[in-house]
């Protein structure tokens, strides 16, 4: 796999260095950012519970393939994966120089929203997939690491420490689901043992080292180590990508690889080289970036185009991309993404929201869209409007 990947970051290179060439203004992102979370929020939003429909339009006819039951029929809201997309948008967006305040209303709503889901009838308490109101449905561990990582995100931007220890409990729950079983690590979700996957323990690594950073609570630090070297272990290739799951019951590793898996590593190796100085770290986060940018560079057998498997995915790649630009300065990666998001941006469907497939094909324009393709759509511009890459004068 290695030889493969190395001939192609050279063919990949080639084929997105042009265009690389056309990004837009900071000032253009941001203008796309604003338009495309306004969008989601006047076309997505139902006011009677403060939360967000699955899709637009809604038909209550949509097909939901993510969760342990298989497929289940959307409902009268989203449930919290999606949700969580918007309130990641939202994190956002309070960073747009001087919108803090225009923002803050629209991140006390969704913060609100988010602890609708919260569950307190099984101990410790955990955010279930579905508002509780409705009915009790199970909690997922990946699902409660990105509410880590909203509320840390929320916590950064406002110092509301509300937002800290609710992180803080969330924290807990991911760590009642730890199990010895190979070695350590969670599953997807509790009460079910039969794999271990990426989403869930990167998703944990995380969220211990984002606590870290706000807290210095050393704690948090150990267990980030704990979960990245149980990653490592198990669900790291030798080319540095990071695989999608392994089986409790036989060790085996599911070689299916997802962007979003490596993307989290990568922001979580950067964050390590950043607190501990260990520049191991720092070579598994360039290792992972190369790989990366090689093999999800280009469309893969049975996904959509190159770097976009699922626009959220490639969310969580492109926030992986920019802690890297960070600490090594090389804009190669970031605008590889920005390239296709732009892509994207110009086949928009009639109500100006992107296709599932950023390659722009025809047969996607009148399909309902779903709020976390489109909730994602306002947080990549933003972080492609804050990362300001001055396009004229950097050279790949």
């Amino acid at each position: 796999m290695i030889r493969s990947i190395l001939i192609s970051i050279l063919m990949t290179g080639v084929a997105l260095s042009a265009a690389a060439q056309s990004l837009q203004p900071a000032a253009e992102y941001r203008r796309r950012a604003e338009e495309m979370y306004q969008r989601v929020w006047n076309l997505y939003r139902v006011p009677r519970y403060g939360l967000f429909s699955e899709y637009y339009p809604q038909q209550h006819q949509d097909s939901l393939t993510y969760m342990q039951d298989g497929k289940v029929a959307s409902r009268e809201v989203s449930y919290l994966w999606p949700f969580s997309g918007v309130v990641s948008a939202t994190n956002i967006m309070m960073r747009l120089p001087g919108r803090e305040k225009a923002y803050r209303p629209f991140l006390d709503s969704v913060m609100h929203g988010m602890y609708l889901y919260r569950d307190t009838s099984r101990q410790p308490a955990g955010y279930q997939a579905y508002p509780v109101r409705f009915e009790q449905v199970d909690r997922y561990y990946d699902d409660n690491g990105l509410v880590v990582i909203d509320y840390m995100e929320a916590y950064e931007n406002t110092r509301n420490s509300r937002y800290l220890a609710r992180a803080k409990e969330v924290f807990a729950f991911i760590m009642s689901g730890w199990t010895d079983t190979l070695g350590g690590g969670v599953t997807w979700l509790e009460g079910h043992h039969d794999q271990k996957p990426a989403c869930s323990n990167g998703m944990a690594t995380l969220s211990a080292l984002k606590l870290y950073k706000a807290t210095g609570d050393r704690y948090y630090l150990e267990q980030g180590q704990r979960f990245y070297d149980w990653m490592h272990r198990h669900l790291r290739d030798s080319a540095g990508l990071y695989a999608n799951d392994i089986k409790t019951a036989t060790g085996k590793v599911n070689p299916t690889y997802y962007t979003y898996n490596s993307g989290a590593m990568l922001e979580a190796a950067v964050l390590l080289y950043e607190f501990t100085g260990n520049r191991g770290y720092r070579q598994d986060a360039a290792q992972t970036a190369r790989s990366a940018y090689a093999y999800f560079g280009r469309a893969q057998p049975g996904l959509r185009s190159g770097f976009c498997d699922l626009p959220w995915f490639a969310t969580v790649l492109f926030r992986g991309y920019c802690a890297w630009y960070a600490i090594d300065k090389d804009p190669v990666y970031v605008k590889a993404i920005i390239a296709r998001v732009d892509h994207a941006w110009d086949n928009r469907d009639r109500y100006g929201l992107l296709n599932h497939d950023w390659s722009g094909r025809a047969e996607e324009a009148g399909k309902p869209k779903w709020l976390l393709d489109e909730a994602c759509i306002a947080e990549l511009y933003g972080r492609m409007a804050l990362l300001n890459l001055n396009t004229s004068n950097e050279q790949r």
